[in-house]
Formats: structure tokens, sequence, C-alpha cells
């Protein structure tokens, strides 16, 4: 499994399915019901933090990767 970093889009953590929408959810980014935009979705945790969507790039990115690789 690769290893996310904060130039990880925010459609590489959706591609981890369920858990990685739950861990966007739980860190404030709601991609809500067929998430379409595809701007937000090559956004990076990074850009996604600066501009106040996501809270807690850190812990994010180390739940991301402490996820079983069975998940991706």
């Amino acid at each position: 499994m690769p290893e996310f970093t904060l130039d990880s889009t925010i459609q590489q953590v959706l591609d981890l399915g369920e858990p990685g929408r739950d861990l966007l959810y739980d860190h404030g980014y709601d991609v809500g019901e067929g998430f379409q935009d595809v701007l937000s979705q090559q956004q990076s945790i990074r850009e996604a933090a600066r501009s106040g969507r996501l809270r807690d790039p850190e812990t994010l990115l180390r739940r991301l990767n402490e996820l079983p690789a069975a998940t991706a």
C-alpha cells in the first residue's frame, strides 16, 4: 500500500472506499453523496487543510497509513 503524504489527493483517499471516506469525514471533510467535483477530488490533503476544509492533517495521515493493507 502506498504511503499517504500531504501531497496525496482526496481522490487517492477516497479510493480506499469507506475507510477513507470515514477518515475524511472525521477530519471535517464531508464528501457527501455522489461526490462529483473533479477539482475537489484532485485537491491535495495539504490544499484541503490550507483552505479550511480539513482539520488536523497530520493525524489524518497517520491514521491513513495505519490502515490494514487489505483495505487498499
